[in-house]
C-alpha cells in the first residue's frame, strides 16, 4: 500500500530524504519545498574545496578540462565559467512535445536534491533557486526526445537550467512565456552565468528518466491495486470459483504478491450472493479467473523491485566527478550512467502491461456468450439490433497489442556517442517513458473492464453483489448508466478511464 500524496503538504529537501509519495506530493500536487541547514552547510565546503581547486590549476573533469572527448582539452581559469555556461547552450538539443509540468517538477526536485549531497561542487544558490521555481510555479519547457540516459539525461536537463540563466522558455501560471519573463513574473533573479563544475552539476544526472519512472510507478501501483477491485466485479460477473483464492494454495507457494492478492480477492467477494449460488456449477475456472493472485500478484512484486530501486535513485547524487573533502580527492566515475533505473523501468512497463493482458481476458470472457457463463451475447438486452460491448473489446485488445511493441526492452539496445568515449549507454529515459505510455494505455483498458464488468453485474442483478463490489458499482454509476440500447460508447469508456485515473 501507498500513503496518499495529497496529505503531504510540505517537505524539507536535504538529500537523503525523498520517498515516492514526497516526490509525488511535489512534482504533482504542489508541496511547499525547503532547504535544510544541513545541505546548505554541505554545499558551501563542497563548492570552497571547487573553488580551491579551480584556483591551484589542478587536473580535474570539468572543472579544469572540457568535457566528454574534450577531457584532454586544458581550460584557462578565466573560461571556466564560459565553459560551464556553454555546456548548457551547446547540450539544449531535445527535441518533441515537452514533458508534462510534473515530470518537469520532479526533475527539478530530483536535481536539487542530488546536489544537497554535498559532494557536487556546485554553489548552494543553484539548489535554492530551483526550490524557488518550484514554489513559486515556475516550470521550464523541456522536449521529451534526445536522451541517451548515459551521460546524464543531459539534453533535458540543459532545457531545465536555461531560465535561470534567463534563457530558454517556461511555464507560469498556466501560460508558456521566455524564460526570462517567467522568472520576473515570480520575482526570481536569474543568473548571469553558472560558475565552474556547474555546467556538470545540472547535467550530469538520471533526473529525467527517474522523474518520468517515478511517477509512471506510483501510478502503476495504484492502477495494480484498482485491478484486483476492478477484477472482483468481472469475477462476479462471470461467477467465478472462490476456491482459487483459498489461502492454503498461496501460502504452500508463498509469493508474497499472491498472497496479497488472493487474501485482496477473498475480502473483496465476501458476502456475494451470486457467487454463493454459483460455487458447484464446474470444478475450475479459466486462467483469467483462476490465476488473478499468480497474474496480478507477479505484478506487485515487479512494482516492489521497482519501487525499491527508485526509492534509492530519488536520493542518489548521480552527476560527475564528484568530490570529497576529508582527501579532497576529485574522483571521475560514472553515477550519472542509467542503467541502474533502465531495467527496473524496462520491467515497470512490462508489468503494466501484464495488468492490462490480464484485464482484456476477462472482458472478452464477459462479452464472448461461449466463455460468460450465461451472460447475454456482447453484453446487450437485444442482440442483433444491437452490437453492445463487441467493439469495446476490440479497443482493449488494440490497446493491448500495442502494449507488447512498447514493452520491447530499451535497455539492451545502446549506441555509441561522443567519439566513442561514451561507448555503451543505458536509454533508461526511453525506457521511462514507454513505461508511461504502456501505462496510459493499460489504465484505459482497465476503465474498460470496469465498464463491462458493471454491465455484467447489472444483467447479473447488481443486489447480489458482494458489499465491497456493491459499493464500487454504485461509484460508477454515479458517472457511468446501464446500457440497455447502443449509445455512443466513447463518452462513457473516457468517464471510465478518468474513474481509474482518479
Amino acid at each position: 500500500m501507498i500513503m496518499n500524496p495529497t496529505a503531504i503538504k510540505h517537505v524539507v529537501v536535504d538529500g537523503h530524504s525523498l520517498t515516492l509519495e514526497s516526490f509525488v506530493a511535489i512534482a504533482r500536487y504542489n508541496a511547499t519545498v525547503e532547504l535544510a541547514p544541513s545541505a546548505l552547510e554541505a554545499m558551501k565546503k563542497s563548492r570552497a574545496l571547487a573553488e580551491k581547486i579551480a584556483a591551484e590549476g589542478r587536473v580535474a573533469y570539468g572543472i579544469t578540462t572540457g568535457f566528454g572527448e574534450f577531457q584532454k582539452v586544458a581550460v584557462p581559469k578565466e573560461m571556466s565559467n564560459q565553459l560551464s555556461t556553454n555546456l548548457i547552450l551547446s547540450h539544449c538539443t531535445a527535441a518533441g512535445e515537452p514533458y508534462a509540468d510534473e515530470i518537469v517538477r520532479g526533475m527539478m526536485l530530483l536535481r536539487a536534491n542530488a546536489l544537497c549531497g554535498g559532494v557536487s561542487g556546485v554553489r548552494p544558490i543553484l539548489v535554492e533557486m530551483l526550490l524557488e521555481m518550484l514554489n513559486k510555479g515556475v516550470t521550464p519547457v523541456v522536449p521529451q526526445k534526445g536522451s541517451l540516459g548515459s551521460s546524464g539525461d543531459l539534453a533535458p536537463l540543459a532545457h531545465m537550467t536555461l531560465p535561470m540563466l534567463g534563457k530558454g522558455e517556461a511555464m507560469y501560471e498556466g501560460v508558456k512565456m521566455p524564460g526570462a519573463e517567467a522568472m520576473d513574473k515570480a520575482g526570481i533573479k536569474t543568473l548571469d552565468t553558472l560558475v565552474s563544475k556547474e555546467g556538470l552539476g545540472m547535467t550530469n544526472g538520471t533526473c529525467a528518466m527517474t522523474s518520468v519512472g517515478a511517477l509512471a510507478l506510483y501510478d502503476t501501483i495504484c492502477a495494480a491495486q484498482l485491478g484486483d477491485v476492478i477484477a472482483s466485479m468481472s469475477f462476479e460477473g462471470l461467477t467465478g470459483l472462490r476456491n482459487a483464492f483459498d489461502p492454503r494454495i498461496h501460502q504452500v507457494r508463498g509469493q508474497k504478491g499472491q498472497m496479497l492478492v488472493a487474501a485482496n480477492m477473498r475480502k473483496l467477494l465476501d458476502g456475494s450472493e451470486i457467487l454463493d449460488n454459483c460455487q458447484k456449477d464446474r470444478v475450475q475456472d479459466a486462467y483469467a479467473l483462476r490465476c488473478i493472485p499468480q497474474l496480478h500478484g507477479a505484478c506487485r512484486d515487479a512494482l516492489d523491485y521497482v519501487r525499491e530501486k527508485v526509492e534509492i535513485e530519488l536520493n542518489a547524487v548521480t552527476d560527475n566527478p564528484l568530490m570529497f573533502l576529508d582527501d579532497e580527492a576529485v574522483i571521475s566515475g560514472g553515477n550519472f550512467h542509467g542503467e541502474p533505473m533502465a531495467l527496473p523501468f524496462d520491467f515497470l512497463g512490462i508489468a503494466a502491461s501484464e495488468l492490462a493482458d490480464a484485464s482484456e481476458r476477462r472482458t472478452e470472457r464477459m462479452v464472448n456468450p461461449a466463455l460468460s457463463n450465461g451472460l447475454t451475447a456482447f453484453l446487450t438486452t437485444e442482440a442483433g439490433v444491437n452490437s453492445g460491448f463487441m467493439i469495446v473489446q476490440y479497443a482493449a485488445a488494440s490497446m493491448v497489442s500495442e502494449n507488447k511493441i512498447y514493452a520491447h526492452p530499451a535497455s539492451v539496445d545502446s549506441i555509441p556517442s561522443s567519439a566513442n568515449q561514451e561507448d555503451i549507454v543505458s536509454m533508461g529515459t526511453t525506457a521511462a517513458r514507454k513505461a508511461l505510455m504502456i501505462l496510459d494505455n493499460s489504465q484505459k483498458v482497465l476503465g474498460i473492464e470496469l465498464f463491462a464488468g458493471a454491465q455484467a453485474a447489472w444483467l447479473r442483478g447488481e443486489d447480489g453483489l458482494s458489499p465491497a463490489t456493491r459499493a464500487v458499482y454504485d461509484r460508477i454509476r454515479q458517472a457511468i448508466p446501464p446500457v440497455d440500447q447502443d449509445v455512443v460508447m466513447h463518452p462513457l469508456m473516457v468517464q471510465a478511464d478518468e474513474l481509474v485515473k482518479a
